[in-house]
């Protein structure tokens, strides 16, 4: 009789454990859903509430920049992060200065990483209607390039300068508004193009195209190919991208490239939180997204193309100037699960 009230109370014991476990509650921050980080974050809770992880309450349309920030300081749990913005925040630079670099460098040492993917690949777009000349047209025109502060607005510019010499302000005219109203923005016609994170294909375009024909034009070769743009994409969390143009936005956009490739500058990132999680807590949402890849690749065609499920540093991002490391409680999960994570991108 013993042994059964012995066995019953640690059956009760573990339903109450799990119960408990289910019942923890996280926040979460991310673009837009139409976007890689948005999909990416929004399915994490989706696939950690169907393990009975955690509850996470997810804020879309957010500027990154900010949500970085927030998670570095705790009032947030989970973010996706373009790892540029854990350089620049590291060293109090860009949107961080007002931090100074003492503050941001403390700041920055509070943040881990679970898992990574590619962000976006920045192109140069306009409706056909527009009449756009590509590249040539930009000096004197307006042109859309992200939210007012972050780490896409920082490539859009410099993709910008890279491709024509052009410096906003002095050159063409930015328009700057945040994420949510970045459809209405491309649609409504305040800007002459448009120059953005795109995906292949675009959840952006996909909804654009419904108010007409869209081109998209490709990093011009020689530019692509200079050492300047070398340099460039050997910066923290950036990379080159180079893709076949055919269909590679959909059958209704057409892409402009000198041959049959396009060429953009790549931002890669990943879902970060404190390194102070509980290491069972992060260990359990990392086995959440690895156990469930096939489910973030089927939410959108484009989710098969961002280098889900790798860890080397040429695609992840992590190591060289990136001040941010996995998670350890992340590192198990990728581990138990027959991956290798790089001792540079260890703890």
């Amino acid at each position: 009789m013993r042994k059964l009230e012995m066995t019953a109370s640690l059956l009760a014991a573990c339903v109450f454990a799990v119960s408990a476990h289910a019942q923890v509650n996280l926040t979460a921050e991310t673009t837009s859903p139409v976007s890689v980080p948005g999909q990416a974050v929004l399915t994490l809770g989706e696939v950690a509430s169907a393990a009975g992880i955690a509850d996470i309450q997810v804020a879309t349309g957010q500027t990154l920049t900010n949500s970085v920030q927030n998670v570095a300081e705790g009032k947030t749990d989970i973010a996706a992060m373009p790892f540029l913005m854990t350089f620049l925040l590291s060293k109090g630079a860009g949107p961080y200065a007002s931090l100074g670099e003492e503050k941001g460098a403390e700041l920055a040492s509070n943040l881990s990483v679970l898992y990574t993917y590619r962000l976006g690949t920045w192109g140069l777009l306009a409706y056909d209607s527009k009449n756009f000349d590509g590249w040539n047209a930009i000096e004197g025109a307006t042109i859309y390039n992200g939210p007012p502060r972050g780490a896409a607005l920082n490539v859009a510019r410099a993709l910008v300068k890279l491709s024509t010499g052009l410096d906003e302000g002095e050159d063409y005219t930015g328009i700057q508004v945040n994420w949510g109203q970045a459809v209405k923005t491309i649609t409504d016609g305040s800007a002459d193009a448009s120059v953005l994170p795109l995906n292949f294909p675009d959840g952006r375009i996909t909804q654009a195209l419904a108010s007409g024909a869209i081109t998209v034009w490709s990093m011009p070769k020689d530019k692509y190919e200079s050492e300047a743009t070398k340099k460039y994409i050997n910066a923290p969390g950036t990379i080159g991208v180079t893709a076949p143009k055919n269909g590679l936005f959909g059958d209704e956009v057409s892409v402009v490239s000198e041959d049959d490739t396009f060429r953009g500058i790549g931002v890669v990132g990943g879902e970060i939180v404190q390194k102070d999680m509980d290491f069972e807590l992060a260990k359990a949402l990392t086995k959440a997204f690895l156990d469930n890849i096939d489910v973030y690749e089927a939410k959108t065609p484009f989710m098969k193309t961002i280098y889900l499920g790798e860890t080397d540093p040429s695609l992840t991002g992590l190591c060289s100037a990136v001040p941010v490391k996995y998670h350890p409680g992340a590192i198990a999960a990728w581990e138990e699960a027959g991956y290798t994570i790089p001792d540079c991108a260890k703890p």
